[in-house]
């Protein structure tokens, strides 16, 4: 890892200081997502890994004010690189990526490392570590079950079909079969009828 890039974490980390699901470990799993696919596709890694790195940087100001986390959090990649001196173009790439990799706003990603970044922030909420997100943010929404097998029906089950890079397809056609198997064993159990239990005396 680069001395820049490690920097850039460093800013990153110490804003997303909270763990959970969408916490400083999962900016790091999109980081090494983005690092071996673009690769693999031959990505333009001074655009990808910025994305990358601040894709998730206004997560907490989001679930404060309501403002869209992709927005603000384009905004302040902007602010930080452009007093790093990074080149104007570097920065409209890594903007754009920012804007056009969330699931839900619907903007097309115009760019190979725009669609990279999609395609690891999707990845990242499907296999096990899908799996367990979707619990954590049940537990953080004050949920339950229901409410996390509804998120596999809404969401993770789509997201293998929305993949826009060969390699993220094939990563994807592993991590979807997981999702399966485990919410056909979820809902299977969850259906079967509780044990009596004992009224207290």
């Amino acid at each position: 890892m680069d001395q820049e890039t490690a920097a850039m974490l460093d800013h990153v980390r110490n804003v997303l200081q909270d763990s959970g699901a969408h916490g400083f470990d999962h900016t790091l799993r999109v980081v090494r997502l983005c690092e071996e696919i673009g690769a693999r596709e031959g990505a333009d890694m001074k655009i990808l890994i910025p994305a990358a790195v601040f894709h998730d940087i206004a997560r907490p100001l989001e679930e404060r004010t309501g403002v869209p986390h992709e927005e603000e959090g384009a905004r302040m990649a902007a602010e930080y690189l452009e007093a790093a001196g990074c080149p104007a173009d570097l920065i409209a790439g890594i903007v754009h990526a920012i804007h056009a990799h969330r699931y839900s706003t619907g903007i097309e990603p115009g760019t190979l490392e725009a669609r990279i970044l999609s395609d690891a922030d999707n990845l990242d909420a499907m296999g096990a570590v899908g799996i367990a997100r979707t619990f954590m943010q049940a537990g953080e929404r004050g949920t339950g079950i229901a409410d996390a097998a509804d998120h596999f029906h809404d969401k993770l089950l789509n997201l293998k079909d929305r993949m826009y890079t060969g390699s993220a397809r094939e990563i994807a056609g592993r991590r979807h079969a997981l999702l399966v198997a485990f919410l056909e064993a979820l809902e299977d159990e969850a259906q079967t009828r509780p044990l009596s239990v004992p009224e207290r005396k």
